[in-house]
């Protein structure tokens, strides 16, 4: 199968039903997504498939038609994404599991609303953190969006 990942066109040999993740994660040294549910619960196997936040532990890669973002692909040239400064300055991660999923849904909320409210985002991040940072999660992505939050 043909996929297209991160800007890049990757030829890969793999069952149709293999999961994206195992295909990214795997066979192609992409380590970004994490395994953490395996049922789509978490979130923090999340890339953008076109845009969309997509939970790549059940999703078959066979499956998948569009360009793919991992947080590998994020980065715009020599500096980090604004939702990754965001992150930062409000030092939203603890443990850092989730975070790339994290980063990659809230980066799909501000490509759709790009000033999100605080009613906006709690429906818009369902991806879980065990961490329990979703106060300096919403502080970050109205950073992200210019808006005081």
């Amino acid at each position: 199968m043909e996929l297209q990942i991160n800007g890049k066109t990757h030829q890969v040999e793999a069952p149709d039903d293999m999961p994206l993740l195992w295909v990214l994660r795997d066979l192609l040294d992409i380590k970004g997504p994490k395994f953490g549910c395996g049922v789509g619960a978490c979130g923090a196997c999340t890339v953008l498939v076109d845009g969309i936040p997509t939970r790549t532990c059940i999703t078959a890669a066979a499956d998948v038609e569009g360009e793919i973002t991992t947080i590998e692909g994020l980065p715009e040239g020599e500096r980090l994404h604004k939702v990754q400064e965001a992150w930062i300055k409000h030092e939203v991660p603890q443990c850092g599991y989730c975070q790339s999923g994290q980063i990659l849904a809230a980066v799909a909320l501000l490509e759709e609303t790009p000033q999100p409210t605080d009613e906006d985002i709690d429906a818009a991040m369902t991806n879980l953190c065990r961490c329990g940072t979703y106060p300096r999660l919403r502080a970050a992505i109205h950073e992200a969006a210019g808006v005081e939050g």
